[in-house]
């Protein structure tokens, strides 16, 4: 992956240390710029509550874009309970410099690449008790001081709620399209109502709704099994106009795949959540497609 050459580097990530802002913040927003100007597509993936399945949907939607393809990133901005690498089964202590001082990405593959404060913690134990300031400015480092390289997709994954961590990343990366994460339970769609109010009311661009657990898939006859009903992923996206991107049903296969360390898109075998997953990062592309064109037509 090769670095911006048109942007002075920064020093090195230290976490707790070299985590004040740069006085010369300026710089730091040109290498934020070039950093994202050789990312075509930035994806936010967010939730209103905890407990959705949205790091999951984050690990295996950037593994079947990646298994299609395209170069793929992560960015894990839950800086309290980062689980991304866990998920992939990185298990790097540390991140290492390239020559002229950027961070490199840690590797799964040939097309995906993740960045979390989990890899630069030394004790994974290690609670990390930052507030606003700090986490901002971590976010931000973790753009401008990481080599991404060039990109077809960067996806971002969030904690839940709409505090800190969901501003900075709004604010860092405006072109930024978000993806919201539900599950079918009025518990989930009321907090995922509060959060596309916030997305409306920052003025951010939503691509569309995913509904995560969408039904149970049983592991000995394949039939659907309503556990926790379905569909109100789908009338919430009607509701505010916006794209329905697919559902996810529950599937034993996922769990197994997670403690693994594994995603369940890369398992060899097939089953019904690596086919929603699969069917997912079609709509996102497809969606994505859709809305270049109209934004194109729109201008020309």
């Amino acid at each position: 992956m090769s670095s911006c050459s048109g942007c002075s580097s920064s020093k090195e990530f230290t976490p707790g240390k070299e985590i004040k802002a740069s006085p010369k913040k300026n710089i730091q927003d040109e290498m934020i710029n070039c950093t994202l100007d050789k990312i075509r597509h930035k994806l936010f993936i967010m939730s209103g509550k905890g407990g959705v399945g949205k790091s999951s949907v984050t690990v295996n939607t950037a593994a079947a874009l990646a298994a299609k393809g395209y170069k793929v990133g992560i960015l894990d901005v839950d800086i309290h309970g980062p689980s991304i690498p866990g998920l992939l089964g990185v298990k790097d202590s540390g991140l290492e410099s390239d020559r002229g001082g950027l961070l490199n990405p840690a590797k799964v593959n040939d097309n995906l690449y993740v960045v979390s404060m989990d890899s630069l913690l030394k004790d994974k134990d290690t609670a990390v008790l930052w507030r606003g300031p700090k986490k901002t400015a971590a976010i931000r480092q973790f753009v401008s001081d990481v080599n991404w390289g060039e990109l077809d997709f960067l996806l971002i994954d969030s904690p839940p709620g709409t505090g800190d961590e969901h501003m900075t990343v709004l604010k860092t990366i405006p072109d930024a399209t978000s993806v919201v994460i539900t599950t079918p339970q009025e518990v989930s769609l009321a907090d995922v109502r509060k959060a596309v109010n916030f997305l409306q009311y920052a003025k951010a661009n939503v691509l569309g709704v995913v509904e995560n657990m969408s039904g149970l898939a049983c592991p000995h006859c394949g039939e659907e099994i309503e556990l926790f009903k379905k569909g109100g992923g789908k009338e919430l996206a009607e509701k505010y106009g916006l794209e329905f991107l697919g559902g996810i049903p529950l599937d034993p296969a996922t769990v197994v795949a997670a403690d693994r360390g594994v995603p369940v898109v890369m398992l060899e075998e097939d089953t019904a959540a690596k086919r929603g997953f699969l069917n997912l990062a079609d709509n996102i592309v497809k969606a994505l497609n859709c809305s270049l064109e109209s934004v194109s037509s729109t201008h020309s």
